[in-house]
């Protein structure tokens, strides 16, 4: 039965070993709820700001920021939780083995439990092995008090997270509606360059796929009448993604129909906010072919940036815009509350419906945006 004790004890310390150190997710909600905070200033300033449609721009990526980065805490906070639930119910298991011989042992005659087969020697190390059991027990205690005090701060976390959420969701949304009211209403207009749209609709007419369309729009415009684009070719391997997202195909990467595009598509989240990675000059603005709204830009004489798949879009052809200007919002219906943190709380993370193709051509022929835009971890 001694014996027996000793097994027990000995997978149970060996079964309590140290946790791989992992990203606090109740300090990354908190950081997240504090984000959120500020977003919530930021809309406040952004009424009297001297260019409300830059503020606003700010304050909807603001916003976005926060949201996610909120979603992922709740997001490991309910991973978290799982694990330690999971812990407490091995350990369980072991406690009720070891309380049930623990048990056994109390029960049995004195005698038995101070005289040993093998003589006095075996006695001695018998009560030894006794002697190791009660701080071993104290020890799962002090670890089963600490995981159940870390499971209850988990869950208030949880439960704390609505009202942050419903006013973050409330707050991006209201930012977006007014950067799009400031948009509508702003009367210094981008700089413009005379553009044709009689042979822009030419040419939309008679394409009927993306590459012909970019190749045909390379030669609308005579060059010599767009704004220079300075040190383009410094910004290789620098360049902001254009919207909060998750890379989902690389360049050239099929899809589950067996399709190959030469540009990446984005997943992201509803209503996210597109931008201008740098200054351009707006090409097309509008629908093509099944991408849905398309915005071509232009950051330098030899390269177009494609992106398509929105849904809203902020700026015409024509216009020559700075680094960072809003060009548009992705469709799809803003989460609910409650579907925000059921997503979270099955350990899911940030439910991404829509998708945004970006496509990068340079004299007309696909290079990959790997190659332009920062590498990006999400």
């Amino acid at each position: 039965m001694i014996k027996r004790l000793g097994m027990i004890v000995g997978c149970w310390l060996v079964a309590v070993l140290p946790v791989m150190a992992q990203v606090d997710p109740v300090s990354t909600a908190r950081r997240a709820a504090q984000q959120l905070d500020r977003a919530g200033i930021a809309l406040q300033d952004a009424e009297g700001a001297r260019d409300r449609v830059a503020a606003l721009t700010q304050t909807v990526q603001a916003y976005e920021e926060g949201l996610i980065a909120l979603r992922e805490g709740l997001r490991r906070a309910a991973i978290r939780e799982q694990v330690l639930v999971r812990e407490l119910d091995l350990k369980r298991e072991r406690i009720m083995q070891m309380v049930g011989v623990l048990g056994s042992i109390q029960g049995s005659p004195e005698t038995f439990l101070l005289l040993h087969p093998s003589g006095p020697l075996g006695t001695v190390r018998s009560g030894m092995m006794l002697g190791d059991v009660t701080p071993a027990l104290q020890a799962e205690a002090n670890q089963i008090a600490a995981t159940l005090s870390e499971v209850t701060v988990l869950r208030q976390l949880q439960e704390d997270a609505k009202d942050t959420l419903l006013t973050g969701l409330t707050g991006a949304q209201a930012a977006r509606t007014a950067l799009s009211q400031a948009i509508s209403d702003r009367t210094d207009l981008p700089e413009r360059y005379a553009a044709d749209p009689e042979k822009l609709l030419e040419l939309l007419e008679s394409t009927d796929t993306l590459e012909g369309f970019a190749s045909g729009l390379s030669g609308l415009t005579d060059q010599d009448v767009l704004p220079p684009a300075s040190r383009f070719e410094d910004l290789q391997g620098q360049l902001p993604w254009p919207v909060q997202g998750t890379l989902l195909r690389a360049m050239n990467e099929a899809d589950a129909a067996g399709v190959a595009r030469p540009g990446w598509l984005i997943a992201t989240g509803p209503q996210a906010l597109v931008t201008t990675p740098t200054a351009a000059t707006v090409r097309y603005a509008g629908p093509l072919l099944d991408f849905g709204q398309v915005m071509i830009i232009e950051p330098a004489g030899d390269t177009l940036v494609v992106l398509g798949g929105l849904d809203q879009i902020f700026a015409e052809a024509g216009e020559v815009l700075s680094a960072g200007a809003p060009l548009g919002l992705m469709g799809g219906q803003v989460d609910q509350t409650n579907v925000f943190l059921s997503a979270a709380a099955q350990g899911t993370g940030a439910e991404r419906p829509e998708t945004l193709y970006m496509e990068i051509r340079r004299n007309n022929t696909p290079v990959d945006p790997a190659v332009w835009f920062r590498t990006k971890k999400e």
